[in-house]
């Protein structure tokens, strides 16, 4: 029986570029790093960056997978990340259901969610 998500892993070329923007810039709680692998710790979830030999250049289907960062304060951290150089594709907006989201880019061009519950 699967009892819930323990962990995800975007996968690079570029592990440098991923680590600095996901541990300098998002400031993910870094749980480990290894020549080819990151592992930040999201509360009860492993947020992982690692190399694959399969993956070459920037994300080609960028909106397959988004992972969603909650924040307490979706407009103080969009601020903070935009002032960063991070490109926001959709400023926070309030969504029909309550809460706020804030669409960006990571340096392989996966999409990411900042997601502020109601």
């Amino acid at each position: 029986m699967i009892t819930g998500v323990i962990g995800v892993t975007i996968w690079t070329e570029h592990l440098d570029p991923m680590f600095h923007f996901y541990n300098d810039i998002l400031r993910l709680p870094l749980h480990s790093r290894h020549d080819d692998f990151i592992a930040f710790e999201l509360g009860e979830i492993r947020f992982n960056i690692g190399v694959h030999d399969q993956v070459k250049g920037p994300s080609q289907d960028s909106f397959r997978f988004m992972p969603h960062l909650g924040v307490d304060d979706i407009f103080t951290e969009h601020q903070r990340l935009e002032s960063m150089g991070v490109e926001f594709i959709r400023p926070p907006e309030q969504e029909h259901w309550g809460g706020w989201i804030a669409t960006l880019k990571d340096p392989d061009g996966n999409i990411l969610q900042l997601l502020q519950l109601p």
